[in-house]
């Protein structure tokens, strides 16, 4: 492999590590450069891609994010006189409080296990993906999606399942990213077939 490539990329992990903050990341669990992981937790096997931000959002087992995603965060009272955090009392970025009005600014965002989410997607805070469920690059999710569903879009909406129905109930029945390692090691030679593998973990 080229010298020239490989120099700048090890530059770029040591100059721009990710930050994490008041988070549980499994031992197995991967952040990528430049990404912001804080109050939130990942299961294991999962992954951030680069500068991808998880606020406030719980990721299960085995998901994958990919880069530039913006995943959780911070609400504004659209309701109120004034949306800006001079009025609340949530942390911000102004010193300057008018007032401290109770205004809770974050919602726990749920993503599930064998997620995969695209590049440059964004997630509404508060909004639950299921497991398996496939997010679209580019896409913006403002709503729930449901088991194993493929949303893409602005905003995101449902284009099809990944299987059908009945097969959607027996991965869920056996929902495999429980498994110790040692079981999926002995099935992993049918992960490529969905067929295979509901016959043979029968």
């Amino acid at each position: 492999m080229d010298i020239r490539y490989i120099i700048p990329k090890v530059l770029r992990k040591v100059l721009n590590p990710p930050a994490i903050n008041n988070s549980m990341l499994d031992k197995t669990a991967r952040a990528d450069i430049g990404s912001v992981v804080a109050d939130s937790s990942m299961g294991k096997y999962s992954y951030i891609g680069e500068h991808t931000s998880l606020i406030s959002t719980e990721v299960g087992s085995f998901t994958s994010i990919s880069n530039y995603c913006a995943i959780g965060g911070g609400s504004h009272p659209m309701e109120w006189v004034a949306m800006s955090p001079v009025f609340h009392n949530a942390g911000g970025l102004m010193k300057k409080k008018f007032a401290t009005h109770e205004y809770d600014t974050t919602k726990t965002t749920r993503i599930g296990n064998d997620v995969w989410i695209g590049s440059h997607c964004l997630v509404k805070s508060g909004v639950t993906i299921a497991d398996g469920a496939v997010i679209g690059m580019g896409s913006v999710v403002t709503q729930d999606v449901g088991t194993y569903e493929i949303w893409a879009g602005n905003p995101a909406r449902c284009i099809r399942k990944r299987f059908a129905d009945e097969k959607i109930d027996e991965l869920m029945q056996r929902q495999w990213w429980n498994w110790t390692d040692e079981k999926i090691e002995k099935h992993a030679h049918c992960f490529t077939e969905i067929d295979a593998f509901l016959e043979e973990t029968k």
